[in-house]
């Protein structure tokens, strides 16, 4: 499978960097940073409340000697809406205290709230502790793109407050303006002109990019959304990289590309406990097949003529 990766990668994506490194490793030989989650019983005036009666967190409830155990340096959670992946996946992210990449910092994203009580019932087994990394929503990236070019605005009219507060003292302006262009510069080195001067794919793309680093835990709830096919190989591409620098990725997604992440573990949510599946019993995977293969099979169904 590395191999075919390997020329679609080359084949299609050779405007995409970073690309895969040749001296990379296909995974990495490091254990997973997180090995196992596990939950103990939240407080009785919360039990029988959401997130606590979806099936799914029912289960680890009632298993809490049994963890689930993220063995892969890729894990991906795949289900139908309302399975409980992403409520599983953000309430992860707040017990692993990783920052969110969104329109507000991770402590005051009202948004998690709701799954808060949830995170605090979650024991984390970890093999070696992770301070890298970050959670990333799709739909968080337009909030985080908005909050860059607000900063980025504010920088540079602090920029030219100090031009005019310093111009009778040329001699002390450079010092005043350090701090502020020493922040638009990192700013540019990481983004470029700006992820709002993007299109939404390649600038969320550019995010990935410039965002992930070695050693860090990634926690990714559907982020093919804005993605093209093409892209989504991209960002395949650009974590089999990361995999081999000692990332850890944990992914919940409905994307069969994404899904066939090379030797990632898959864990289905489509029934009343989270169990492994392989890559060709994957619904998502069986269906998209065969509706690509016999388009007219499927919409002869679907659509009734007049």
């Amino acid at each position: 499978m590395c191999a075919y990766f390997d020329r679609i990668i080359y084949r299609k994506l050779a405007s995409h960097n970073p690309m895969p490194k040749k001296d990379s490793k296909p995974l990495s030989s490091s254990p997973p940073h997180l090995r196992s989650i596990a939950l103990h019983p939240p407080p009785e005036r919360l039990a029988g409340r959401f997130p606590f009666e979806i099936p799914i967190i029912r289960a680890l409830l009632e298993h809490p000697h049994q963890p689930l155990e993220l063995a892969k340096p890729v894990t991906i959670f795949v289900g139908e809406n309302g399975s409980g992946k992403s409520t599983l996946i953000e309430a992860l992210a707040c017990a692993a205290e990783l920052p969110v990449v969104g329109s507000e910092d991770g402590s005051r994203d009202q948004s998690l709230a709701h799954v808060r009580p949830l995170a605090d019932c979650i024991r984390l087994t970890w093999n070696r502790r992770s301070r890298r990394g970050f959670f990333l929503r799709a739909e968080d990236f337009f909030g985080y793109a908005r909050r860059m070019a607000r900063i980025r605005q504010e920088l540079e009219q602090d920029l030219r407050t100090v031009d005019r507060e310093y111009a009778d003292r040329p001699e002390a302006i450079d010092y005043a303006r350090m701090p502020y262009q020493s922040q638009l510069a990192g700013i540019r080195q990481r983004y470029g002109e700006g992820l709002d001067h993007a299109s939404h794919g390649e600038a969320f793309l550019r995010l990935f990019q410039s965002r992930f680093v070695p050693g860090g835990l990634y926690l990714l709830d559907e982020p093919e959304a804005p993605l093209s096919p093409v892209r989504q190989l991209a960002l395949l591409a650009t974590i089999h990289d990361m995999v081999g620098q000692d990332a850890q990725f944990v992914i919940a997604t409905h994307s069969p590309i994404l899904m066939a992440s090379p030797g990632a573990s898959l864990l289905s949510f489509d029934e009343d406990y989270i169990h492994p599946v392989q890559y060709a019993e994957l619904e998502h995977v069986n269906l998209t097949r065969d509706f690509l293969n016999n388009p007219e099979a499927y919409l002869r169904q679907l659509i009734v003529k007049d």
